[in-house]
């Protein structure tokens, strides 16, 4: 699948398919944008994002004020100013410090976003959108309309204003599939802009403003990479949300709370790989590692949890299998513990996140020794058909095999499942209590009354059952079980972005096609020229489709000495008669041109700059050919190229754009007509 920024978007009118991204180019009927906005909502999440809201305004305030108070302090030589600013640089920061731990209490609100099931389940980490401020566009796009284009630019307020509203409901997201689909819709509409108004050499003069999800510290860039990588974080942070929200207790709930963690690790991971230099920590290849991580050992969680679901209760290698299924969940948060503790991530990451990872980890490697405890003391001694498979399934369960007898006769003898069972059972107790205690280390946690019952209930059940199977004739020592094998029978799947599924719309398709009309191109101002038929007609070859190009002319012929200046190879057709033709097909202008009479024709063209010689970027096989054996490549073929890089973009595309293959334009001459050439 492509992403957008590898797409080649001249496509037909009404639309095309190239590689997984459907494009309109026409008018959309219907839009995403009301019913996957939300801005009244008073939901507790609602309220939840408006207190961030207030929280990063306050930030920016108070960051504005320490940078005008540093600046005085540098520049000021009286030691009394000086004094003062340092008295006030104390507050503000003290102010920031009070701020910022505010915002993370409520990016460690976790249980804001989880189900309303009254089911027990381990909390999981959702993530907080991240806000931007308004923009209006109105303004710098109606002055590089009528600058670039040579349009009025109040003639595409509506499409302009379609757009800003757009990104006003952007910014509020229902927290449904509605709300995904809005943010791919405005995610994707960022394409067309990206080609209509930014050239790769000149800004815009607009500044995107952003807040860190985490810290809410602003950030700001002219570069609309900075708008496409911010987006496509609220995208994986909505899908987080949705998850979080699933009810984990029925099957279809934790399918979608699978999938909701698998798009999102998606997402960040598709952030990290196309996106660098981002000018926000949230944003920053550290950070984006360590939620893919972190999704992905969500993920984990809820396929251990599915196996709860769907296994035996009283089979022995189902036993097996939860408990190496919880050592794989262990295994993953482990990693996730370990990234958020790297220097680069641990002072960013609220202390709640690295806690309940944490705590996580112990809480699942004890319940792997648990239920290897259990499918050795609950399930029966196998029977002499069972044992081989028992066996050899027993024999990959350990990190190390156990001290004792033999598999077999460990199997096989009661008293020795008994024993390793105990030693299970001890090891399980022991990692619950180290749970509990790393819990009970944050505050914000011990606050969240789920977490501590779940820990609380696993615990007492190991003791339950360590007191039932523990022996007061019992006079051995109880051994140190080994570590169970991690194993999962459903691998995490990392599903990048769907950019197929919402329909997108060139609002500005009124400007013309892509291949011609974008930022990137320059032309002369358009001119008419009036021709009449001769009697070889108007003495020129037409090819492709919109725009239609003249292809070649005869020199002499009517084209070439029309007033007031002729027609040449590679211009395009833009009007005729009057009427637009920028989106005309190739039979619609020959119809045109053929239902004019005496009176000649006026035909409005374009020339592109550096056009004059059109056989640039020929492909060497095509140009090596016979002019009569000339494939027919239409000229829209061409499709157009992500701006280039700019050392003054701090956020950038990285990954290359793929050129069309096909030829652009061949330098035949007029006497050998291609396929799709016609002499008029």
């Amino acid at each position: 699948m492509m992403p957008p920024e590898e797409e080649n978007l001249d496509g037909p009118r009404k639309g095309d398919r190239d590689g997984g991204l459907v494009l309109l180019h026409g008018p959309k009927s219907g839009s995403t944008r009301k019913q996957g906005c939300d801005p009244f909502a008073q939901t507790q999440r609602s309220k939840l994002q408006h207190r961030r809201a207030r929280i990063n305004q306050q930030i920016n305030k108070e960051m504005r004020m320490r940078a005008g108070a540093e600046n005085l302090f540098r520049a000021t030589s009286n030691h009394k100013v000086k004094e003062t600013v340092a008295l006030e640089l104390s507050y503000v920061n003290s102010n920031l410090q009070l701020l910022k731990e505010e915002l993370e209490e409520l990016n460690s609100s976790m249980d804001v976003y989880q189900n309303d099931s009254e089911s027990i389940s381990v909390p999981m980490i959702p993530l907080g959108l991240k806000e931007t401020k308004e923009l209006d566009l109105l303004v710098p796009l109606k002055d590089f309309i009528s600058e670039h284009y040579g349009e009025e630019g109040v003639l595409f307020e509506k499409e302009i204003k379609d757009f800003m509203e757009l990104r006003q409901a952007m910014r509020t997201p229902s927290r449904n599939e509605a709300g995904l689909e809005l943010l791919m819709e405005y995610y994707n509409q960022l394409h067309f802009l990206d080609s209509r108004f930014f050239p790769p050499t000149k800004p815009l003069g607009v500044f995107f403003h952003w807040y860190d999800s985490l810290t809410g510290v602003p950030s700001h860039q002219r570069a609309l990479a900075f708008e496409k990588g911010s987006v496509l974080f609220n995208l994986g942070a909505l899908h987080t949300q949705l998850g979080a929200r699933q009810d984990r207790a029925t099957l279809p709930g934790l399918a979608q709370a699978i999938d909701a963690f698998q798009r999102a690790a998606g997402a960040f991971n598709y952030l990290k790989e196309n996106f660098s230099n981002a000018p926000s920590l949230d944003m920053s290849a550290p950070s984006l590692n360590m939620l893919v991580r972190l999704m992905v050992a969500q993920v984990q969680e809820c396929v251990f949890e599915k196996m709860t679901l769907l296994r035996a209760q009283n089979d022995f290698l189902a036993r097996l299998q939860l408990a190496q299924e919880a050592a794989k969940v262990e295994d993953v948060y482990s990693l996730v513990h370990q990234t958020m503790t790297q220097p680069h991530v641990k002072d960013y990451v609220p202390f709640s996140w690295t806690t309940m990872v944490h705590v996580k980890s112990e809480h699942f490697k004890a319940l792997s020794h648990y239920f290897a405890a259990i499918a050795l003391c609950d399930c029966p001694v196998p029977s002499e058909s069972e044992l081989p498979e028992q066996e050899k399934a027993f024999m990959q369960f350990h990190v190390t095999m156990p001290e004792g007898p033999s598999l077999r006769v460990l199997l096989q003898d009661p008293e020795e499942r008994r024993k390793l069972g105990k030693a299970h059972l001890k090891k399980a107790i022991m990692k619950h209590e180290e749970a509990m205690r790393i819990h009970g280390l944050c505050k914000i946690l011990r606050k969240m009354d789920i977490l501590q019952e779940v820990l609380s209930f696993a615990h007492k059940r190991s003791l339950s059952k360590y007191s039932e199977i523990d022996h007061e004739e019992d006079f051995f020592e109880t051994g140190d079980a080994p570590d169970i094998h991690p194993k999962t029978h459903q691998k995490p799947e990392i599903k990048p972005p769907n950019f197929s599924q919402v329909k997108v719309t060139d609002l500005f398709h009124r400007l013309g096609p892509l291949s011609v009309f974008s930022a990137k191109n320059k032309w002369y101002p358009a001119r008419r020229v009036h021709l009449r038929r001769g009697e070889n007609g108007f003495g020129f070859t037409l090819r492709g489709d919109s725009p239609v190009l003249i292809a070649g002319v005869i020199p002499g012929g009517c084209a070439a000495v029309s007033i007031p200046a002729g027609l040449k190879e590679g211009d395009y057709i833009v009007s005729v008669n009057g009427k637009d033709c920028r989106w005309a097909k190739h039979a619609e202008v020959v119809q045109l041109l053929k239902s004019t009479g005496d009176e000649g024709v006026d035909i409005g063209v374009i020339t592109l700059h550096g056009s004059q010689a059109p056989r640039a970027q020929v492909d060497k096989k095509v140009a090596g050919m016979s002019s009569g054996m000339l494939k027919s490549n239409k000229e829209n073929s061409r499709k157009s190229l992500m701006n280039s890089k700019s050392p003054s973009t701090l956020l950038v595309w990285s990954k290359k754009s793929k050129r069309s293959k096909k030829s652009t334009y061949s330098g035949v001459p007029f006497t050998a007509v291609g396929d799709n050439e016609a002499m008029y």
